[in-house]
Order: structure tokens, then sequence, then C-alpha cells
């Protein structure tokens, strides 16, 4: 695995050297000090900013003859080389401040015994460039004390890791460093957290499941996406046929493209129609679900569909039970008296299926719940970038969607709540249940003996939209 590291202030004590050369020169001028409680260095003095600029300019080059590596940043870094992990020194010293920064910075590697595979050197003032070449050369993991890079990186579905530092704080999402032995571990045990994922999907449905989709593949830091496949959908609003299958496949390998993930082949079509209707037919999601399932010692199945493909699954390979865990969208809120117009509820037979078995199960419930995430297309407009291609295709699926067949505004993005359950379980509130048992009507009646479930009664729609926001990127944050 290949490793991408900044140097100043990550390898190099380029704050603290800096620090002592602006009090030694407030000093030399008749400086009172420190005067500032500012986290970043050059704004502590009360120079103006004309002469602060004129100083830092003038006496960079010369300031950095004076660093030296942060404490154990060699030895960690070769401990890294021992594993197998390559090291791409990924600097922003190219930005017209030194005169051979190249140079200057390969002497320094070699004066100090730092490491490394390959250099790369880019400008510090453009957010964007350490995150291309990371994405580039297959880098998976980049090492920054600056928050910008490393938001920028988040967004692009890398794993930044942030050494701390006074002036890089205001935040809660990146990963947090505050030594060598940190980063070390923090590298070591990258991906050995990640939930082993499938998502199942009725993407041509609605507008939802491709904002789904993308979240997940932007959220790569806490996902292992196993593979995709496809659930049954009977809208009179869509389709009434089985069309609706081989629509959702395509729609799925539409948001992969424009995800600029072409390889992505782990997408399976499923049932073509509901257990309720007789359908009994194995599939290769089905059959994807079971292998998947018995090959890992857990796996987390997303579903944000009517249930059938998971439920056919159970139902000819039991063994599963003890190895997966559900968190489906699904149903409505107690409060409501039944779930008769609810989509992801249509395949009744599916759901009992799952309920009456011991399988670990989640409900996200949509009224009452999942409800709650309602947006406008003027927000995401807003939000995200409509000149970015998959942005304009996410906008503009929501914008035909909520127009043509809803025929009002304000309308939930329901599927980014089983994404969002996964990333962080504390923007939600939930309560154990008895599982409940349906009658004819479609209405929770009773409960199965002995049977309990995990039911999300709220969740935080402003955690949850920050997040997908800021993981998508958008115009706003751009112009920061």
């Amino acid at each position: 695995m290949r490793i991408g590291l900044d140097i100043d202030n990550v390898i190099s004590n380029f704050d603290e050297v800096l620090l002592k050369a602006y009090i030694k020169h407030d000093e030399e001028i008749g400086g009172p000090g420190i005067v500032n409680d500012s986290p970043k260095v050059r704004c502590k003095f009360n120079w103006t900013s004309e002469e602060e600029k004129k100083f830092y300019k003038n006496n960079l080059e010369k300031i950095a003859q004076d660093f030296e590596p942060i404490p154990e940043a060699s030895k960690y870094i070769k401990m890294l080389r021992d594993k197998g992990y390559e090291i791409y020194i990924i600097s922003g010293r190219d930005n017209g401040e030194y005169s051979n920064p190249r140079k200057m910075t390969e002497e320094w590697l070699a004066k100090y015994d730092i490491p490394y595979d390959k250099l790369f050197l880019t400008n510090a003032y453009n957010v964007h460039d350490k995150t291309e070449i990371c994405l580039k050369n297959n880098i998976p993991i980049l090492i920054d004390d600056s928050l910008k890079n490393c938001i920028d990186a988040y967004k692009f579905g890398l794993y930044p890791i942030i050494m701390d530092m006074p002036f890089n704080r205001d935040n809660d999402y990146i990963k947090r460093a505050h030594s060598w032995e940190e980063i070390y571990d923090i590298v070591c045990n990258y991906g050995k957290s990640k939930y082993k994922v499938i998502l199942d999907t009725d993407t041509y449905n609605e507008s939802d499941d491709q904002f789904a989709i993308a979240y997940m593949f932007k959220s790569l830091d806490i996902f292992d996406v196993e593979a995709i496949t496809i659930a049954p959908f009977r809208k009179e609003t869509r389709f009434y046929d089985d069309s609706g299958i081989e629509n959702s496949y395509k729609e799925a390998r539409k948001i992969c493209d424009l995800l600029g993930l072409k390889s992505f082949d782990r997408i399976f079509r499923g049932s073509t129609n509901y257990m309720l209707n007789g359908y009994s037919e194995r599939n290769e999601a089905v059959d994807k679900i079971i292998d998947i399932a018995l090959k890992n010692e857990k796996t987390y199945i997303m579903a944000i569909g009517a249930i059938t493909n998971v439920a056919l699954a159970i139902k000819y390979e039991p063994k599963i039970i003890d190895r997966i865990e559900i968190i489906w969208l699904g149903g409505h809120n107690f409060f409501y008296p039944n779930n008769l117009h609810e989509a992801n509820f249509k395949d009744v037979d599916a759901v009992k299926e799952i309920f009456s078995s011991d399988v670990k199960l989640t409900i996200i419930p949509c009224k009452g719940v999942a409800s709650n995430l309602e947006t406008t297309v003027y927000e995401l407009e807003h939000k995200m970038d409509i000149n970015n291609p998959l942005h304009k295709y996410l906008i503009d699926g929501f914008d035909y969607y909520t127009k043509t067949y809803q025929h009002r505004d304000r309308w939930p993005i329901w599927d980014i709540a089983v994404i969002a359950y996964m990333i962080n379980p504390r923007w939600f509130v939930r309560k154990v249940v008895d599982v409940p048992m349906i009658n004819k009507d479609l209405a929770y009646e009773g409960n199965y003996e002995n049977r309990k479930a995990d039911m999300v009664v709220y969740l935080s729609s402003y955690q949850i939209y920050d997040d997908l926001f800021r993981k998508l990127g958008g115009e706003n944050d751009s112009k920061e």
C-alpha cells in the first residue's frame, strides 16, 4: 500500500522553527513579543500585514535550514517501509517561496535519513493538488497538517490523517494523530475496521438511491463494498413490469461511472418479482448475497428497497443468518396506522421472512423518521456544484422526480439514512423493540415471541446532510 506524506509539520518541525525565528526578529525590532492568541504563527505578532509578508518571503529559505524531523518520524517511516508500505512524499513547497525546492527537499531528506520511494512537489496554495496526485498514483492514505487538504482528500474518497496542530483543530471527522507513533498505529490498522457491506437497492425507483450509492462510495474509509444487488419494485408511477430490474442495474452502473468507478463490476441483477406473488427463484443477487455472507465473518446488508433478495438468500441458505446484519429502510413509524403505501413494504412475504427469522435487524422507518430528510432542489443547487456531472445528474433526477411524480418542492432523500446510520450511529436515536407481526391490512399487530430488533425513532437530518454535502463536495466549498 502507498502512503502520501507531507513534510512541513508532518515530518519536519516547521512551525516550531518558524515561531523561534519570528520571536527573534520581533526582539530585534523592539516589538512587544506575542500579542495575539492565534493558532497561526504568522498572526501572533503586532506587525502589519505588509511587514509580516516581507519578513516571511525574505527569510523563509534561510529559516528552512534549521528544520529538523519531528521526534521519531524517521524511525516510524522506516518501520512502515519494512512492513511493505511505499512512502510517497507529497510536499507543497513548489509554490514560489523557495529558489530550488526539489534540491533543498532531497538534501534535507537525505541529511536526516528519511526513506521514501517517490517525491512530488505541489503548490501549497492549490488545495486539490495533493488529492489529484493521490488519485492518479493509487495512494489511499494522505497524512498532512492542512485541514483544507485533508477535507479535499476526504471528499474524493481518500483516507486523510491530520497531524494535530493548533491551527487545524476545527473539525471532528478527519482522523487525527498527535505523534508518529499514533500515525504508525492508524496506518497499520487502516482497512481492518471497515464494514464489509452489500447495498441492496431499487435504484430506478425514485431519485434517492442514486444519492445513497454516491454517499457510500464517498465513504470508503468506512465501507468495503462487496456488492450492489438490484432489488425489485412495483410502482405505478414508474414501472409495472420486469423492466425495473434492468433499468435499476443501468442506473447503478451510471452512478458508478459518474463517480469514476468504471472498473466496479460487482453489480448483480436480483429478483424480478415479489415473494408475495409467488416468486422464489435464485438469481445473481441472491447467490451473491449467500456467497459473500458465507465468506466473511460479518457482512452488513444495507437494504434500501423491497427486501426480497435478502429474504430469499436467508430462505435458501439459513446458515447466513448468523453471519449477516441487516439495516433496512422500510415500513413506517409505529404511530402510523399501516404500511399500505410504503414501497419497500410491498413484498410483505419477504418482510415476514426477515421478521420471523433470527437475523440481526435494524429498522429505519420511512414516515416519521427518514421523512425528516426532506430537502429541495434549491438547497441541493446551493450545496452542490451544478457544473459537476455527478452533482448535476443527482440534482436533475431529484428535480424531475419531485415535480413529475410528487408535485411538490420538498421531498426526502430517504435512502441516505441507511448509509448515514452505518457511518455514525450517534446521529440517530434507536430503541430495542419487539419485532411486530403484520396483519392483512399491512398494519403492525402483536409481535413475534422472543424476537427483538433495533428500531430508529429519530435522526438528525442536519448532521447527515452536512456529512453528505461535505463528502460530495460542492461549489461553495471550492470557493473557500
